[in-house]
């Protein structure tokens, strides 16, 4: 039986490997996927089966329901000061994972290179290499210092192969918020290499302390080439409901629209119609951001003391970004050890990048009774390495 060599290529990650592997154990605590525990807004909920009850629950356009777009439409503009147009310039996804494929493939053909920041969301690397591209990897986070962009370290990766540009902001495993100030350097490395800008902002809402993030999408020279990545999962702890969108130039969108047709139809419609209720009644959110910042709170307290570990209280999200080189471990052997011996599972920080050897991710979506027990075996674990 054939089997095609992109399907060959790809290989699970880490994550969900490690995620797999803690079935086997019936006192685990999985602290593997970025899968919050919190239950949405009881509104969304509502607006999702009244839409079942009423059979609202048929086939909308490949784009999604006008209605969903337009709010869509007014929410970009409120937050990010753009004009957009919600029959041409918004496309409602499968979760935010289908509009950054569904980007990629309108972007990315054969040969192409695509500039990714590491460390990164896996499954940019797989995408892009699904569409036939390269990624070409940029190491730009220091640990004490957060992300750094070196202009000329950027442009040195520029040939006349490069596409496209990734980022993430609030960024995927470290917590880490991009500055305005670079944000500002891409966009203006962007329009001199004319270079598409795909900015991942899933976790926009998840930050802590009264800070803020900003968007490559404030400058006018990024405004035209960049497509946003957005989803309610993080927003409104809406995982499973796999509800996204991407807004973006018309010709991106009108493109990523004729793959849906093909890839997916649309968007479930309850789904669709609890968007509508998000963002036009605008609910709350605060308890998700305030739960997790507690959360934050009580496991970096926790971890001060163990000498073995280091890291940078995260500014959003809800994972830690641990540096393990005084354990003495790789993050894969330590993971896996991690697991068999104390029942914790957490991400090997290769799975990030080759430069993210020595770290792991812990991702703080359990309760804090939970949180605090695996952050004691992990304390213990570490203990015992002498």
């Amino acid at each position: 039986m054939k089997i095609s060599k992109k399907s060959r290529d790809i290989q699970p990650s880490l994550t969900r490997q490690l995620f797999n592997m803690a079935k086997n154990y019936s006192d685990v605590i999985d602290l593997t996927l970025g899968d919050p525990d919190l239950a949405p807004p009881i509104e969304i909920k509502k607006a999702a089966c009244r839409a079942i009850e009423n059979n609202l629950t048929h086939y909308s356009a490949n784009a999604g329901l006008l209605q969903a777009r337009e709010a869509i439409a007014k929410h970009i503009n409120e937050n990010w000061k753009v004009y957009c147009d919600p029959s041409k310039n918004v496309s409602i996804t499968v979760g935010g994972m289908q509009a950054l494929y569904m980007a990629l493939l309108s972007t990315v053909e054969e040969g192409d290179d695509v500039i990714v920041f590491a460390p990164y969301y896996p499954n940019y690397i797989q995408m892009i290499r699904m569409c036939g591209g390269t990624p070409i990897v940029i190491n730009a986070y220091k640990e004490n210092k957060g992300f750094v962009f070196d202009e000329k370290d950027i442009e040195k990766h520029i040939t006349e192969k490069t596409v496209a540009i990734i980022i993430n902001s609030p960024n995927n495993p470290t917590g880490a918020i991009i500055t305005k100030e670079a944000l500002k350097k891409i966009a203006d490395i962007a329009e001199k290499h004319d270079l598409i800008i795909i900015s991942d902002e899933v976790y926009r809402t998840l930050i802590y302390d009264g800070k803020t993030s900003d968007s490559i999408l404030q400058f006018n020279n990024a405004k035209e080439r960049t497509v946003l990545i957005d989803s309610l999962s993080k927003e409104y702890s809406m995982t499973g409901w796999r509800i996204g969108y991407a807004y973006g130039p018309e010709e991106i969108i009108s493109s990523m629209i004729k793959f849906q047709e093909n890839i997916a139809a649309c968007v479930a419609l309850p789904s669709q119609y609890a968007l509508i209720e998000a963002y036009e009644k605008k609910v709350d959110n605060q308890y998700i951001v305030g739960e997790f910042e507690e959360r934050r709170n009580v496991i970096c307290e926790l971890f001060k003391d163990n000498d073995k570990l280091s890291f940078v209280q995260p500014d959003a999200t809800f994972y830690l970004f641990v540096n393990i080189k005084k354990a003495g471990m790789k993050s894969l052997d330590f993971a896996l050890e991690l697991l068999e011996k104390k029942h914790v599972a957490v991400v090997p920080g290769i799975t990030y990048g080759e430069d993210y050897d020595n770290y792991i991710r812990i991702a703080f979506t359990k309760e804090v009774s939970i949180l605090t027990e695996a952050v004691n075996r992990i304390n213990e674990f570490c203990q015992a390495l002498g």
